[in-house]
């Protein structure tokens, strides 16, 4: 997975909410653009309810898979 194609995702009109699973079997999902950074070597998913976020290095994301019921980008 590269940051150009994490980018598609986060940019989509309408977003469409999506799950990161990684190689260690762990998934996390992105309901919010707003709270997924793309940087140079990983991603960062914050949690909306917390102050936690994760860092996802690219190496280990082995699927990307769409997720119904998203938040759009407009309040």
């Amino acid at each position: 997975m590269s940051s150009d194609e994490l980018r598609e995702f986060l940019d989509r009109e309408p977003f469409e909410p999506f799950r990161v699973r990684l190689s260690s079997g762990d998934a996390y999902e992105v309901r919010n653009p707003d709270l997924a950074v793309v940087m140079r070597s990983r991603l960062l998913v914050a949690d909306p309810e917390s102050d936690r976020y994760t860092l996802i290095p690219y190496l280990h994301i082995a699927a990307v898979e769409t997720v119904g019921n998203g938040a759009s980008r407009s309040p």
